[in-house]
């Protein structure tokens, strides 16, 4: 039967078939997209009632940490140094600070490490702790130099000596 045609007399119209399952599924739909937006203000409130503290999932979801190994221990103290030295931009500022003590303690504790740790471990892990502390000694070097080169606080710039002045 076509859509156009009136329906025959003694028979009942009935709407389309097609369109009452789409009226379940979307009232479905409503009652679990209802039931989700319930969920999550309740996890909100709990989550402020807790402070607002953040667990072990931040903002972008659960944080991925590699496993705790000797090369990680390594890395993270020679990621360190070179933060300390400038070599790394500061995440939460975006610039980069040179404090040579705190350098100059993170290769130190290379070093502790290195000569506790003699004998007991592969030659990897050998190789990653001197290139480790040998990168790190060369950086500070490089960044001390720059640093001694520099003129001191109130200096005054290089150039001539203005009349006047004493040496001039």
């Amino acid at each position: 039967m076509a859509e156009n045609e009136p329906t025959p007399p003694g028979e009942p119209e009935s709407p389309p078939q097609e369109e009452q399952p789409k009226i379940i599924i979307d009232d479905d739909w409503k009652t679990q997209a209802q039931a989700e937006k319930q969920k999550l203000a309740e996890q909100a409130e709990q989550a402020a009632e807790a402070g607002g503290a953040e667990g072990a999932e931040g903002a972008g979801g659960p944080r991925e940490l590699p496993p705790a190994s000797f090369a990680t221990l390594v890395s993270s103290i020679v990621t360190q140094a070179f933060m300390s030295l400038g070599g790394v931009e500061d995440p939460r500022t975006k610039r980069r600070y040179v404090d040579l003590d705190l350098a100059k303690h993170h290769i130190d504790t290379l070093v502790v490490l290195d000569e506790k740790t003699k004998g007991n471990v592969s030659d990897d892990e050998k190789r990653l702790l001197d290139q480790g502390i040998y990168e790190c000694r060369m950086q500070y070097v490089n960044i001390a130099q720059r640093v001694a080169s520099m003129p001191g606080p109130g200096a005054a710039p290089p150039g001539p000596a203005a009349p006047g002045a004493p040496g001039g």
